[in-house]
């Protein structure tokens, strides 16, 4: 499963930006920046066996490639609600659920959503935003 990020040069640093994430890391050259968003996503996925690489696509645009493909729908959905400042029971209740474990499952990795499941969680927690769905252009 693969992110799409961008590189910008900022004074005498790179940043690298997975926006769909709300990731944002730097370094001095691109290879640290890179590096670095590479980190951001092993801490944030939270295991040892967890490997995240960024790729460099161009100049200017990276992408993320996880083998854990549960894991980063689980961060995705995580990131996506608390950018929007819900808790798991506000939701639950975007979703229509009694309980706050209906949408929780799904950011613990516990229940693997469908593509259209997914859709509908995005949506119940980030329904101004659409994810855009795009081909990879990386080896």
């Amino acid at each position: 499963m693969r992110f799409q990020g961008t590189l910008l040069r900022n004074g005498r640093h790179w940043l690298a930006e997975v926006a769909v994430f709300d990731a944002l890391t730097q370094g001095r050259t691109r290879t640290d920046a890179l590096d670095m968003i590479s980190d951001w996503f092993e801490t944030m996925l939270g295991s040892t066996s967890a490997s995240v690489r960024a790729i460099a696509v161009t100049r200017t645009e990276f992408e993320v490639v996880a083998a854990d493909a549960v894991g980063m729908i689980s961060l995705l959905l995580r990131r996506q609600r608390q950018k929007s400042g819900l808790s798991l029971a506000d939701a639950a209740a975007r979703l229509g659920a009694s309980s706050r474990n209906a949408y929780a499952r799904y950011e613990q990795g516990r229940t693997v959503p469908t593509v259209a499941k997914l859709d509908e969680l995005l949506k119940a927690v980030a329904p101004d935003r659409d994810l855009l769905v795009g081909q990879s252009r990386a080896a």
